[in-house]
């Protein structure tokens, strides 16, 4: 399991001194864990967000004590989008979760080479096992998109052993759609109109004399 460490903070801490010295102000809370305030340093969260994600179980040690833990929200900076604040969900590690887990597209699809253009119905799909057991992400193949006609399906997704698909396996996942051809619209021709409209000052001015 990856491991982070945290230090705990008290409420005096200033959370601008705090993200100064390297850190980012987090809180942990959950089954079997008071509310805490702790921080992380920044480069090492960096690191553990990039594995883990938000659906792999990480070892946060606080005060030596080892605590199973998904990151379950996070605040970014605006601009630079770095982590300014960190909330980790404490779980039981011998009970079910259920998660939205990213997608990842793989392989190569023949309807694609002859032009067509990938549509990714799905970016994430609901699914449930222990901590241990959650992916950072799934694999979805579209080599089996070989004309327009075939669509991916939730069922075509291969999970990990101890891991069940919440979401239905009749959902597409993923299609072909065909390249849209940009029209040329043709130039509206106004002599026509500025020839009748010449024709009319013509027609009322005999009328006059």
């Amino acid at each position: 399991m990856i491991t982070l460490n945290a230090q705990k903070r008290s409420k005096a801490d200033k959370v601008a001194d705090i993200r100064k010295n390297g850190l980012v102000p987090a809180v942990v809370y959950g089954a079997g864990v008071e509310n805490t305030s702790i921080s992380v340093p920044a480069k090492d969260y960096k690191k553990v967000y990039k594995e883990a994600g938000e659906t792999t179980a990480i070892n946060l040690i606080v005060d030596g004590k080892n605590i199973s833990v998904l990151i379950h929200a996070m605040q970014l900076d605006a601009v630079r989008g770095f982590a300014t604040h960190v909330d980790f969900l404490s779980v039981d590690m011998k009970k079910d979760i259920t998660a939205n887990v990213p997608l990842e597209f793989t392989g190569n699809s023949d309807a694609v080479k002859a032009g067509g253009v990938l549509v990714k119905v799905l970016h994430e799909v609901e699914i449930t096992s222990l901590p241990a057991n959650m992916p950072h992400s799934l694999n979805v193949d579209i080599t089996k998109l070989v004309t327009l006609e075939d669509n991916v399906f939730v069922s075509d997704i291969i999970l990990p052993p101890n891991v069940k698909m919440i979401t239905s396996m009749e959902e597409v996942v993923a299609a072909v759609t065909g390249a849209h051809e940009e029209v040329e619209t043709a130039p509206l021709d106004l002599s026509n109109i500025e020839v009748s409209k010449k024709g009319k000052k013509e027609d009322s001015s005999t009328e006059t004399a």
